[in-house]
């Protein structure tokens, strides 16, 4: 089976971990990098391969090109998905889709009808410890679903420019535990959020939060409850419990080993978690494009859709609205 191709829009941090995705993934030859500050596409273009250019254009019809994976800035993603879909070409785009609903909707049926792939990149589904509580919900296991709580918080808040262009934390943060949230309860019907600021003036004149949470219900009663927080002394938090009539799954944090240690100070003493969240969902981003890949060769589809992408983002602007309002919002009919 002959590779396919992919152009990559961004060589910055995602697009770095993407380029190292594709290089490590069976079946996937890096053929064009485009960035507008070339250097960078160049430094990735000599460890990975592939030409470089600082105009999307020239990937789009270059006519050698079989998949788009975008991990350029958020402002341009949804004219990124507009050209794949007129070059006939999947694509394969970073979150969220855009930070404004309205214009996302105008892509809606576009998208939809799209005779390309396109898939939202909610690469924590593929994580292996949340994949198998998924699946093992889903089989039964805990008998019904009644509650999912999501504990996720960073080693430490990004810098304050990239704050401001962020969309706010419930849409450039929270929005990953919105589509995990949909991952174990698709039909979420309301919106409770709470935010915060106890730590960083810079985040707060921003007019933004660094502490939040949200409490959502689904159809069938199921409480979810997302905890995020900018810094955590410990390292990246990543934690996950489905609860359920039969019984708990939980996900604990990864450490770089299990090695612990045992003496008069103290038991169980083991080494900070994972600090950085490229290194933490490494394998997921790897298994990502891998069943990206896959389900362009067989017709079938993976991965987070530019359906699940606009329901994350509408979660999102709901759960700013409660955050300000500190009213409960009703997503109920509209994802």
């Amino acid at each position: 089976m002959s590779d396919l191709n992919i152009g990559l829009i961004g060589s910055g941090r995602i697009g770095q971990v993407h380029a190292g995705s594709i290089a490590d993934t069976k079946g996937a030859s890096l053929a064009w990098i485009c960035d507008p500050f070339i250097e960078g596409a160049e430094k990735l273009a000599a460890e990975f391969g592939g030409k470089v250019t600082t105009n999307p254009e020239d990937v789009f019809s270059a006519g050698d090109v079989d998949v788009i994976v975008v991990a350029s800035p958020t402002p341009t993603h949804l004219d990124m998905i507009d050209r794949a879909i007129d070059a006939g070409i999947h694509v394969l785009c970073e979150k969220p889709i855009d930070l404004d609903i309205a214009k996302v909707e105008q892509l809606r049926d576009k998208a939809n009808a799209a005779n390309v792939h396109i898939a939202i990149g909610f690469n924590r589904r593929f994580d292996p410890q949340f994949e198998s509580i998924n699946k093992r919900v889903a089989a039964g296991e805990l008998g019904t679903l009644e509650q999912l709580v999501i504990l996720s918080r960073d080693p430490g808040p990004a810098p304050r420019a990239y704050i401001a262009v962020s969309g706010g934390i419930f849409r450039d943060m929270t929005i990953h535990d919105f589509d995990m949230a949909r991952y174990f309860v698709p039909d979420i019907v309301e919106v409770f959020a709470a935010g915060a600021n106890v730590f960083s003036e810079d985040i707060k004149a921003e007019n933004d939060y660094d502490s939040v949470s949200v409490t959502m219900k689904g159809r069938n009663g199921e409480i979810v409850v997302v905890v995020n927080s900018r810094h955590s002394a410990y390292g990246y938090d990543q934690r996950l419990e489905a609860f359920g009539s039969d019984g708990m799954l939980f996900a604990h944090n990864i450490s770089p080993t299990t090695v612990q240690k045992y003496d008069a100070s103290g038991t169980s003493n083991g080494e900070p978690f994972i600090d950085a969240f490229l290194v933490r969902y490494a394998v997921s981003y790897r298994r990502e494009l891998a069943l990206f890949l896959d389900g362009i060769r067989d017709g079938k589809n993976y991965n987070p859709t530019f359906d699940d992408g606009r329901a994350a983002l509408i979660l999102a602007d709901a759960a700013t609205e409660s955050a300000r309002t500190g009213k409960t919002v009703s997503v109920d009919g509209k994802l």
